[in-house]
């Protein structure tokens, strides 16, 4: 039996440091729960104004039709002035805000600036309020992620612990826009934290829950979307709501490609892009004069859809209008959330879908549409089925929406090589690997590894006339970072390392890596003499 150490642990957490975080965290979940109520304040007053020219504040559904054809006009000015609000105060408001939380995450050292804090929800609010086809989830998790990024650095903590406080805030800011604790989790850890690990992911709980509870005397106990009727499970339909993930799939990939072919048709405009928002909003503008429901964050119409109430021919419109209009004006680069567009689109396709299936119950399959759309085009099928269920208080049905759900998913994995959020990343240069596993290097004792005789030698060898690929793959077989390098007369010349073995993956997967050989690599000078 090989000697084991006890002092090690399952999870490399401190304690205290965890401790500590946590305290933290509930002060972030608390500052993102006030950061929801005054976006969604600033929000129902632009609407207000907007279209009814009155001062309030609570969130009402756009009516273009009480003045006019002159309403058409409303998203165009919201429009301008996003554009403006971009291009003279920081242009890091463009988006739907999700993408942006992971790029400050990747890229960012997960420090966002104090501007984006107080310009991205003002940006949205206005793009929403004007009736722009968006939700307010979006930019309150990037508005609350900028917070949690603010105090942590304000603190200055660590790398690690500022992006669990970015990630606590988006999470906090999620739950109390919904009330939705769980599902909030869930998307820190499915798209945002990159690890699963205590570290990070018990104090994001911590700040999600805290909002949670807030939620409910700032905004409200009851969720958005509570679903009024009773609905029997039958494991039986689980057949049934595969088909409709596949739909939702289907439905996720076209939006995702319409969306980036949209935004190169913007980028061959003879026009500055602070114009395009503008030219979003005339097509809002003229969709939502025909279609009104499809305006504004659509929490009235999605709530209609899921208790059977919305008319199969206004169902029709909406998801064409939604779609169309949702397409053209997030490629122009406003600034705006898409998880309520999905939830609507979802909720439409699985009406439709109902017309279909035995017993016709479009509340029911409207739930299981707009979880299974939202998971597939986010790739987070356990943050989509947790959502749709808190949301809609529909528990019965969670057979029904996790098997919907794992089908979307399954179906825009295959067909889609990148989701909504990480193509955009990717066109600017950046690959998001959502594949995450514990590296092998932190399973291996270094003593297992590395022997000593006047001098450290790593246990793996290879030549100097090995070529990249094979040495590659001997080092990623053998779970070391360090390998020696050998001449052609066996004397050891140097140490290639782990940076060195990252060159050496990137060259073989651009197919360079067959016609070079280790000897023509930085190597790491000798520290001490070979074992013999």
């Amino acid at each position: 039996m090989l000697p084991h150490d006890s002092s090690l642990r399952d999870f490399t957490t401190d304690p205290k440091r965890l401790a500590i975080l946590c305290a933290l965290a509930l002060l972030v979940g608390a500052a993102s729960a006030l950061l929801a109520k005054l976006l969604l304040l600033l929000i129902g007053l632009i609407t207000h104004l907007a279209y009814f020219g009155s001062v309030q504040s609570g969130l009402v559904q756009p009516d273009p039709h009480r003045i006019g054809p002159v309403s058409i006009a409303i998203p165009v000015i919201g429009g301008l002035l996003v554009g403006l609000i971009a291009k003279f105060a920081t242009d890091k408001i463009r988006g739907h805000g999700i993408p942006e939380a992971i790029a400050a995450i990747l890229e960012g050292d997960s420090i966002i600036q104090a501007r984006v804090a107080f310009w991205k929800p003002i940006a949205s609010a206005i793009t929403i309020g004007t009736g722009g086809p968006f939700g307010a989830e979006g930019p309150i998790i990037m508005t609350g992620g900028a917070f949690g990024s603010l105090f942590a650095q304000f603190l200055h903590l660590s790398s690690l612990e500022r992006r669990t406080l970015l990630v606590a805030g988006a999470a906090g800011g999620m739950s109390a826009t919904f009330g939705a604790p769980i599902a909030s989790v869930l998307i820190a850890v499915e798209l945002l934290l990159f690890e699963w690990r205590p570290r990070s992911f018990v104090p994001v709980a911590v700040a999600s829950f805290v909002a949670a509870m807030l939620r409910v005397p700032l905004i409200g106990a009851q969720p958005p979307f509570v679903a009024l009727g009773v609905h029997d499970a039958a494991l039986g339909l689980v057949p049934w709501a595969v088909a409709v993930g596949f739909a939702g799939g289907a439905v996720s990939m076209l939006m995702t490609k319409l969306v980036y072919l949209a935004e190169d048709g913007y980028a061959k405009l003879p026009l500055h892009w602070m114009w395009w928002p503008a030219i979003g909003g005339l097509f809002v503008g003229v969709g939502g004069w025909f279609v009104p429901a499809a305006l504004g964050v659509g929490y009235p119409t999605i709530a209609s859809m899921v208790n059977g109430r919305l008319g199969l021919t206004l169902v029709a419109s909406v998801i064409l209008v939604k779609v169309a209009i949702w397409v053209i004006s997030l490629s122009s680069g406003t600034s705006g959330g898409v998880l309520a567009p999905l939830l609507m689109i979802g909720a439409a396709v699985g009406t439709l879908c109902a017309l279909a299936i035995p017993g016709h119950d479009g509340g029911l399959w409207a739930i299981v549409g707009m979880a299974a759309l939202m998971g597939g085009t986010m790739r987070a099928p356990f943050m989509g089925t947790l959502f749709a269920l808190e949301t809609t208080h529909a528990w019965a049905l969670a057979p029904e929406v996790f098997a919907a759900c794992v089908a979307a998913t399954a179906f825009t994995v295959v067909f889609v090589p990148r989701s909504i959020l990480t193509e955009k990343l990717a066109r600017r240069g950046m690959h998001v690997a959502r594949e995450y596993a514990v590296h092998p290097l932190e399973l291996i004792d270094v003593g297992l590894v590395m022997r000593a005789a006047g001098g450290v030698r790593p246990q793996l060898e290879v030549g100097t006339a090995d070529k990249v690929r094979t040495a590659a793959n001997l080092m990623a077989q053998g779970g070391v970072s360090e390998a020696a390098v050998l001449d052609a007369d066996g004397n050891w010349v140097g140490i290639i390392g782990a940076p060195e073995l990252l060159v050496a993956w990137r060259m073989g997967m651009e197919g360079e890596s067959d016609r070079r050989r280790v000897r023509r690599l930085r190597l790491k000078p000798l520290t001490g003499a070979p074992a013999p």
